[in-house]
């Protein structure tokens, strides 16, 4: 099927469009033809990502939103403004149930004022918990282990309970590991602090960091590292466009999995660094992070079979490659 089945009538407000794969879904909808409108407090996100007009506003601000309802007056919305970070999610799980759950509904009450029906949800696997079968399926139990994930548990359920009661039409999309950059150089992923490893083992061969930790080689993997499926950030953009050309087509109900169903090791990462950049890359094994399963494989067919959807950049080579592009071309994030 096409990713543009159905254009939207008007613009598409994407919260949080200044982030990694906010700007990047905004780029994707504009090289494709759809007009964006990008709402983001800039607390995470940067200014430098955003490729359309930028309204600088919370979440938590209904007034604020409004009268982006009232003025640019959206045909649909994709959804990415959160708190992502696990660890501190565990120590302050209050900021992550405002800013996630109570955000959201903020952000629901305001469509429903400005009669919008269609979003498009930045949802994650942690919704899925440790697992209990690998890979993990769309039909796999949901039992979060964290706040953060539990709070996207809460967003998926607050939006399919609107379903039910308002006419709204939801996809949850259920990543995997977001990763890579867009093929360009342009954007790409910059986070404060950084805790993902494509870019960790980047930033040591850029000479940013002495060297790289890998948290435990006994886990009962290949290698002993732990192993996770890495999908390139242009494909998940590819996604939602996919998923809201189906809610425009009238579909009602959408939850998918975002992965490629290929596991990579930490090791392989970075190996596969190490040739790309053609440096040596120190790493250290550290102890185990608690909360880290050996492994988190994406499977199921929703995406492929309910979107069309099959991930174009899914090679770790590419996804390493674009995120180095990226990395040599910003060396310092969005600050040059």
């Amino acid at each position: 099927m096409s990713a543009l089945e159905s254009v939207p009538r008007g613009p598409v407000l994407i919260t949080g469009g200044a982030g990694y794969i906010g700007s990047h879904t905004t780029r994707l909808l504009q090289e494709r033809g759809v007009a964006c409108v990008v709402l983001d407090n800039l607390s995470t996100g940067h200014r430098a990502a955003v490729s359309a007009p930028l309204v600088e506003a919370d979440l938590g601000d209904g007034a604020a939103l409004d009268l982006v309802m009232e003025k640019h007056r959206p045909a649909a919305v994709i959804h990415f403004a959160a708190r992502t970070y696990v660890g501190e999610s565990v120590t302050d799980p209050g900021l992550y149930y405002r800013q996630n759950v109570v955000h959201t509904w903020n952000l629901l009450e305001a469509m429903r004022r400005g009669g919008v029906r269609d979003i498009v949800f930045s949802s994650t696997c942690a919704t899925y918990g440790d697992p209990v079968e690998v890979p993990m399926t769309e039909r796999h139990p949901q039992a979060p282990i964290s706040p953060y994930g539990r709070t996207k548990l809460h967003m998926e359920h607050m939006m399919q309970d609107y379903a039910r009661a308002y006419g709204l039409n939801a996809a949850a999309l259920r990543y995997f590991n977001a990763a890579g950059a867009h093929p360009s150089g342009e954007i790409g992923e910059v986070h404060e602090p950084e805790t993902h490893l494509i870019p960790l083992v980047l930033q040591v061969a850029a000479g940013r960091r002495a060297d790289v930790s890998i948290f435990g080689d006994d886990y009962p993997t290949e290698d002993g590292t732990c192993i996770r499926d890495y999908v390139h950030v242009v494909d998940l953009a590819d996604a939602h466009a996919r998923a809201l050309a189906r809610l425009q087509a009238g579909e009602r109900d959408l939850r998918v999995n975002l992965g490629t169903g290929t596991g990579y090791s930490v090791r392989a990462v970075i190996e596969c660094a190490r040739r790309v950049t053609g440096h040596a890359i120190p790493a250290r094994v550290a102890p185990r992070r608690e909360g880290d399963p050996p492994r988190l494989v994406s499977g199921g067919t929703a995406a492929r079979d309910l979107l069309g959807w099959i991930p174009s950049r899914a090679a770790l080579e590419t996804i390493v490659e674009d995120a180095w592009r990226f990395q040599r071309a910003h060396p310092h994030g969005y600050a040059r």
